[in-house]
């Protein structure tokens, strides 16, 4: 069984005992999350939602927080002598999937 959750802007696919990165949820590390924006559950016969399926969850463990790989943006403009760098680095969650609850 499966599901697609959307958080953080983002859909993802999750099985239970997935582990995935979404984006920071300001949960503890050790917690569990509870996901209520589940668009379709998988298995047997797919359920769609519109826009979610009605009283379906998953819920997780949190494992804890990080910071992703360092991106550069480079600002540059010609003939100005103006130029910018500037890194980044995107926080995340990162999940165990426990349960899909229908």
């Amino acid at each position: 069984m499966y599901a697609i959750i959307a958080t953080g802007g983002k859909q993802y696919k999750v099985a239970e005992g997935d582990v995935i990165k979404v984006e920071k949820l300001g949960a503890e590390a050790g917690s569990t999350y509870t996901f209520d924006q589940v668009l379709a559950v998988g298995g047997d016969s797919l359920k769609v939602g519109t826009p979610t399926v009605a009283g379906a969850t998953v819920t997780a463990s949190v494992i804890g927080d990080g910071k992703g790989k360092k991106i550069i943006v480079y600002k540059y403009k010609r003939k100005t002598g103006y130029h910018k760098k500037n890194g980044h680095r995107q926080q995340y969650t990162e999940v165990k999937i426990d349960k899909i609850n229908l």
